[in-house]
Parts: C-alpha cells; structure tokens; sequence
C-alpha cells in the first residue's frame, strides 16, 4: 500500500505537569482532519509492570531508553502512514531532541514549548497523586535546553483552550522554516551518528 500523504506532528514538549496533555486534549476537537494523541506515558503503561520492578538500576534504564526511542519511531510510523499526531513528550535528555531530530526528518513538525514555573509545577504535582513531587521543576532547564520553538506558551497565563486556540491560528499561517529544521542545522554533525 501506498500512502500518498505524510501526517504533520505537533510535537508538544514540557516537563511532567507543565500542561502538555491538557493542551493535548483542548486540540483535538479544534483540528481537522483527526489528530491522533500519542503520549509516552501511554507507551509506558503498555509495558508489563512486575518483570520491570526485578531490573537493575542499568537494566531498567535500558528499558526505558528502548521505550522512549520506541515512542519516537511510533509517532513517525504514523505519520508515515498520513495520520496527524500531536506528541506529548518530555525532552528531558539530549539524545532525545536529537533522535527526534533524525527520526522525524521527513515530516512537517510543529514544535510547541510548554512551560510554567517551578512553584506551579509543584502545585498542580501536589494536586495529583501520581505524581512526585519535584519532578517538573528538576526537569526544567533539561528540557528547554535547546530554547528554540516555533510557537510556546506559558499555561500559567493561558488555559488549555487558549493554547489550542493559538496553535490552530499558527497552523493556518504560512511557516516555511520549522524549529527543527534549524535545530538540525545547529546540531548537524552531532545527528550523523545516530
């Protein structure tokens, strides 16, 4: 089978809590045609719980690593096979930016940085009982470290709804020149190896 179009990925990063599902869930009503959410965490939650627990430190970061590589190569599959993602995801390590940058070459991505500050980070963490406390704001400057994205926001100051709003505006806006492809100009040398 052939497809004749690629998908477009609007590729949400932000640290755990920052946002990035919430915002996730305002577009997918807004955007036409479907969207498919894909998140890490739902990768993670595929994985077998009780062999995982057994692993060594080194084992289980080898896991995880394979899961997350894997969870690139899943959102190209699919917009290889012309469906639009919106990934929700944590660049919380550099090879992670850079593997999307190879593995996501082919496609038109929008690349949108959600943020907020580490005192809210904290809050909404204490509002949640899945979630450890200090875990965003440790994330913080891992994440953003690259500091170029082709629209971001600051969900302190805009709700979900806004943020999906203004995400739309920027789809329908001429933008030749994505953040990743100046972010692959940047790393260029560091992408060859991977």
């Amino acid at each position: 089978m052939v497809i004749d179009d690629r998908g477009q990925i609007i590729f949400l990063n932000g640290t755990s809590s920052s946002g990035k599902t919430s915002i996730a869930e305002a577009l997918l009503p807004l955007l036409a045609p479907p969207y498919f959410h894909l998140s890490v965490d739902a990768i993670n939650s595929l994985r077998a719980k009780e062999p995982t627990q057994r692993l060594s430190r080194s084992e289980l970061d080898r896991v995880l690593k394979q899961t997350r590589a894997g969870f690139h190569r899943v959102v190209a599959a699919m917009a290889e096979a012309g469906n639009n993602v919106i990934a929700d995801y944590v660049l919380s390590e550099r090879w992670r930016l850079l593997d999307c940058l190879t593995v996501l070459r082919p496609f038109d991505v929008v690349f949108v940085g959600v943020r907020c500050s580490a005192e809210e980070l904290v809050r909404r963490e204490r509002a949640c009982d899945d979630r450890e406390i200090g875990q965003g704001a440790a994330q913080q400057a891992a994440v953003h470290s690259h500091d170029l994205y082709d629209i971001e926001f600051d969900t302190e100051q805009h709700n979900p709804s806004t943020c999906a709003a203004l995400i739309c505006e920027y789809l329908h806006e001429p933008h030749p020149y994505r953040a990743f492809d100046q972010l692959r100009e940047k790393f260029g040398d560091s992408l060859s190896g991977l």
